[in-house]
């Protein structure tokens, strides 16, 4: 049989009893102050990594030129519908210019003037700016 009481232990043996001496709190603050101290050796080398990070990526970021992606400048960017029924409607007046215009010399002027007003129609049908 074994019993404990403020910080012995009594315990039966081949002996006999035996009490020993145990610092129970001592050891427990201890082992948490170890604990502790391995937290803050992992805190501080977790600090360093993400400090030596971010130096990297801002040299990274100071010595790569930025590119830009998609499209950029003034021109609009429509959607696919858009893009197709604006190629559409002018193949289909071109078209309807080289049917029912009978002289070639005004058939090449209308088309020239067709696709020099393109942008203005677009812009007009469409509601937007350049």
């Amino acid at each position: 049989m074994a019993g404990w009481a403020a910080g012995r232990i009594v315990a039966e043996c081949a002996v006999g009893w035996v009490v020993l001496e145990v610092a129970v709190s001592k050891e427990r603050a201890r082992r948490r102050a170890a604990r502790e101290a391995e937290a803050a050796r992992r805190r501080l080398v977790r600090e360093r990594a993400l400090a030596r990070r971010a130096r990297r990526r801002a040299l990274v970021r100071r010595l790569v030129p930025t590119v830009r992606r998609g499209r950029t400048g003034r021109l609009p960017r429509y959607s696919r519908g858009e893009r197709a029924s604006i190629v559409a409607l002018s193949l289909a007046a071109v078209v309807l210019i080289w049917l029912f215009v009978p002289d070639l010399a005004l058939r090449v002027m209308l088309v020239m003037l067709l696709l020099l007003v393109l942008p203005v129609i677009v812009v007009i049908a469409l509601d937007r700016r350049f």
